[in-house]
């Protein structure tokens, strides 16, 4: 798992699965959020998989998925919630990484 720290409270991903959730939470990180929708790919770890692992975990879990119709208004405002402090370090992840990347530029304007 190779993790692109964006700041030092935002840091993301490609898909993760389970196992990895340990890996997470040793690396000091508080919530995971996934920015991808279910069914996306097959083989695909579902997030309920992810939040039942994170739970078990003791760590936050947040499912703000961007499917193809990009960034709204909502979207974007879920996504702030996540990022507002109150959950740092968050480690976030989709597919490849980048729509974390993109929504953290969003967020950002």
């Amino acid at each position: 798992m190779q993790i692109y720290k964006v700041t030092d409270n935002y840091s993301v991903a490609s898909q993760i699965s389970a196992s990895d959730v340990a890996l997470i939470k040793a690396a000091g990180f508080k919530s995971i959020m996934c920015n991808r929708p279910d069914g996306e790919e097959f083989g695909q770890p579902s997030a309920e998989i992810i939040r039942q692992a994170a739970k078990d975990h003791d760590i936050k879990f947040f499912h703000v998925p961007m499917g193809r119709t990009g960034i709204s208004a909502e979207l974007l405002a879920d996504f702030r919630d996540v990022v507002n402090g109150e959950n740092d370090p968050v480690f976030a992840y989709c597919r490849t990484g980048n729509r974390c990347g993109l929504l953290w530029n969003a967020s950002q304007s």
